[in-house]
């Protein structure tokens, strides 16, 4: 009865177009305050309770840092890199664009910070080489996907602190399925290319190459910053969110002098603003959780489901199936700060490795961002290229495809994703 209610309060102040921080509340002040004999003070404590963790200091700290840089030069300069490099095969234009997504995936952490700093640039580049812009946009779209696995990722931050997951082997896990995404992408704009006969464009010399490269040295160092300073144990993930900010704002006001001193108010209270949400929505998804728990309500839905004796097979594709469609319809770290403890106590009896769950669980949060009808990335594309619902969503069947192979591939083949952590942390 809890459950039927709490969902239908949420799913009633949807409909009615509130914004999604007023019915998580709203479902937890009904669960507190209706069908729980609790003190009201007791809902106040969880919401603060879910904001407190350490962790997720290193949120608003790469919030700043990915501001700063997608305002700056760093994503020019990563995409000038990698197009004298492939920009003369066929298809190069394409690869420069998935490739440079997760290259500033890799500097943000976001993807749709990514979908700006990508997409406004190489968009109208794609279409006067003669790609047709349902494709072009589907690809910035879905490319961006590659930003939530590589280092840093916020919704890896998000299911850590939610879970007890060690960040940083999140991290790590994540950079394998990353790559082999960009693999399969760049693969797709070749035969795309080819296909259509896109014609290809001047071969750059390795002068070019060189200066290309030692110019997009400076932002490349995040990634190194970020897995290096990891990997070899000199500072944890939060320390690596604060080393970032610096280095974004030595890049672009002291080296590039890309940004002005005025240009920073600005950037913090957008900052501030993204910040404010995310907790928000935190502290409630945390109250949230704390009240489904309370009342056994996980354990109801996965006995309903049939998942209590399931192998884990299973369970990694009820929890990819739910995910993924979760995110067609509501925002990602709201989908996760949900569904992770509902799913946790069968992850836990069924011995699946937390950080294989971690990754699987990314990975649909992503691609939910970029499929129809309600993905984040869909309306962030509408809004920055000002082109219609339909023309943004034509060409995204082939990369959802290719997505979801990846998701099999990584419940098949875990060791895509826990290779490297486990050379890394050695376990």
């Amino acid at each position: 009865m809890l459950a039927e209610v709490m969902i239908s309060v949420m799913v009633v102040l949807l409909l009615l177009g509130f914004p999604m921080m007023i019915p998580l509340i709203a479902g937890s002040f009904v669960a507190f305050f209706i069908f729980m004999p609790i003190p009201p003070e007791i809902m106040v404590q969880q919401m603060l309770g879910g904001i407190r963790p350490a962790a997720l200091v290193a949120v608003p700290m790469f919030i700043l840092a990915a501001d700063i840089i997608t305002k700056g030069h760093s994503a020019d300069r990563l995409i000038d890199m990698v197009m004298r490099y492939v920009g003369h095969v066929r298809g190069g234009l394409g690869v420069t664009a998935a490739t440079s997504c997760a290259l500033f995936g890799a500097v943000s952490g976001s993807t749709q910070a990514t979908v700006v700093a990508i997409g406004s640039p190489l968009r109208p580049r794609m279409l006067e080489a003669g790609y047709k812009d349902s494709f072009t946009l589907a690809l910035i779209v879905n490319a961006s996907d590659i930003a939530m696995l590589i280092p840093p990722s916020i919704a890896m931050i998000i299911y850590g602190v939610i879970s007890g997951t060690s960040i940083a082997e999140l991290f790590v896990a994540g950079i394998g399925p990353g790559l082999l995404i960009l693999a399969l992408f760049a693969a797709y704009c070749i035969f795309h290319a080819w296909r259509h006969n896109i014609p290809t464009m001047d071969k750059a010399t390795w002068a070019d190459r060189l200066k290309a490269t030692r110019e997009a040295a400076w932002p490349l160092g995040f990634p190194v910053i970020v897995v290096g300073g990891i990997y070899g144990g000199i500072f944890s993930p939060t320390e690596a969110a604060a080393v970032c900010v610096a280095y974004a704002f030595i890049l672009e006001f002291i080296v590039f002098r890309s940004l002005k001193w005025p240009d920073l108010f600005e950037i913090a209270k957008s900052t501030g603003l993204i910040t404010a949400v995310v907790f928000i929505l935190v502290g409630a998804g945390n109250a949230f959780s704390w009240a489904i728990s309370f009342n056994q309500i996980p354990q109801e839905i996965l006995g309903g489901l049939g998942l209590d004796e399931a192998s884990a097979i299973m369970v990694l594709v009820a929890i990819s199936i739910a995910f993924f469609v979760g995110c067609m319809f509501v925002d990602p770290i709201v989908v996760i700060l949900v569904l992770v403890p509902i799913f946790a106590p069968i992850v836990e009896s069924a011995g699946i490795d937390p950080v294989l769950v971690g990754v699987i669980i990314t990975l649909q949060v992503a691609i939910g961002s970029a499929t129809p009808p309600f993905g984040c990335d869909i309306f962030t594309a509408i809004a920055i290229f000002k082109r219609p619902y339909m023309d943004v969503i034509r060409g995204t069947p082939p990369f959802v495809i290719v997505l979801i192979g990846v998701s099999a591939a990584l419940i098949m083949f875990p060791q895509i994703a826990l290779f490297l952590p486990q050379l890394a942390f050695g376990e």
